[in-house]
């Protein structure tokens, strides 16, 4: 059972047109491009329920071959972790409670209660990962919407590294991070794949963003952004994989109209064409082995 996605999800536009097709992981994969706003996302899509049930139980089997953490899945989060940790330092100083969204094993959690001294609680939906964090003793729920039930003060941090792009609507979540569960001056912290150096197209992935769309993502959904880099770690040393971004709420009024991007198409070919070119010139600056 799938649906589709009948409206943009950041600008609400009815048209769009194909931009990819595929196969990941034994299913067709659809990705189209709004031809208003230029955000790419997939329709058609698996159903909320559906994707409950896979983040449950299926997730980790599919893309790594085991529900348990392995140890390479443990020390690639460990090397995301540095990346992401010296990032926040150069524009935080002080953090009192962090939730960490999609957090996995706990490792991020874990690193930035030993740089800020803070209180931790995380949100993972995978069974066996939330057991194994809540086995290092953390304190890990399967849903946003356990945390808020649970009435938690509010956080001055919010983390999702790899998650924005698994949402239904990436716009709406964003807005009740900002609503029920950050400070007034909190940050936001979001890592998602970078369409024009990452393949991107895969099963799990409901949208995929430009630095442009994330921007205007981010600002739809109430947020101002504070920076935002493009870079490869852990995975590479100079092709920019990924897009990181820290945010607060906007204190002016949300805008009105979301700023198109214009050549989509093109900037995905380049950006592609750029890491191949890469790739073969030096190889191992391109790619880190995993250990």
């Amino acid at each position: 059972m799938t649906e589709r996605v009948a409206l943009c999800l950041l600008c609400g536009h009815p048209h769009s047109k194909l931009f990819d097709r595929r196969q990941s992981f034994g299913r067709e994969v659809l990705n189209r491009l709004c031809t208003n706003c230029g955000l790419v996302y997939q329709t058609p899509r698996m159903t909320a329920g559906e994707l409950d049930e896979f983040y449950m139980a299926e997730y980790r089997q599919t893309y790594q071959g085991s529900e348990e953490p392995s140890q390479e899945d443990l020390n690639t989060q460990k090397a995301r972790v540095v990346s992401l940790l010296d990032f926040v330092q150069m524009y935080i100083i002080e953090i009192h409670r962090h939730l960490d969204i999609g957090s996995s094993a706990g490792v991020l959690l874990k690193s930035f209660q030993k740089a800020f001294g803070n209180q931790m609680v995380g949100v993972e939906p995978g069974t066996a990962y939330r057991k194994y964090a809540q086995s290092q003793g953390l304190e890990i729920y399967a849903s946003l919407d356990e945390v808020l039930q649970e009435g938690h003060n509010r956080f001055d941090l919010v983390s999702m590294a790899q998650v924005l792009e698994h949402l239904l609507n990436p716009v709406e979540y964003l807005r009740s991070l900002r609503e029920e569960a950050l400070t007034l001056k909190g940050c936001l912290l979001i890592e998602v794949p970078n369409l024009y150096a990452h393949d991107s197209f895969e099963v799990a992935h409901l949208t995929s963003f430009s630095a442009h769309t994330l921007g205007q993502t981010l600002e739809k959904s109430g947020f101002e952004v504070v920076a935002l880099k493009k870079h490869g770690w852990p995975r590479s040393h100079v092709v920019p994989l990924y897009l990181t971004a820290l945010a607060r709420p906007a204190q002016d009024k949300m805008p009105a109209k979301v700023k198109p991007e214009r050549m989509v198409a093109l900037k995905r070919k380049v950006g592609l064409l750029q890491r191949r070119i890469t790739a073969r010139l030096i190889p191992k600056r391109a790619w880190i082995p995993k250990t």
